[in-house]
């Protein structure tokens, strides 16, 4: 039996300055209704960050993503954003926004593993 269900995705961006319109992605965001999931990955890679500009500190950086990860977890760290349901979670998470942390429009799939499809995506998007 193909157990095959949707699921969405979006790139998480840095976005040094956000005039000149430049980023590099640093994480990804699945979520999943038919199999209850939300989750996301990232990780900055200095290098990268140093390249585009020396005036954003990661640790400043870390902390957003961190705020991020409370909300997609649904910890009380999130705030009132983190006990919104998965779907209202991940729309807030990937709604168009025009700061320093940014995500791409979501995008469409099937599988059988959302986590896994976080793992290949992060990969493909971040790590590669």
């Amino acid at each position: 039996m193909n157990n095959k269900a949707t699921f969405e995705y979006a790139i998480i961006r840095v976005v040094p300055k956000v005039e000149r319109e430049e980023f590099f992605n640093v994480g990804v965001i699945v979520f999943s209704k038919p199999h209850k999931f939300l989750g996301i990955k990232y990780k900055i890679n200095p290098i990268k960050l140093k390249a585009f500009t020396e005036e954003i500190e990661i640790d400043t950086l870390e902390n957003y993503l961190k705020a991020w990860d409370d909300v997609c977890q649904g910890a009380p760290r999130g705030g009132k954003i983190g006990e919104l349901d998965l779907a209202d979670r991940f729309r807030w998470l990937t709604a168009c926004r025009s700061t320093i942390i940014q995500s791409s429009s979501p995008h469409t799939g099937l599988t059988t593993n959302p986590e896994n499809e976080l793992k290949d995506l992060f990969w493909e998007f971040v790590l590669r």
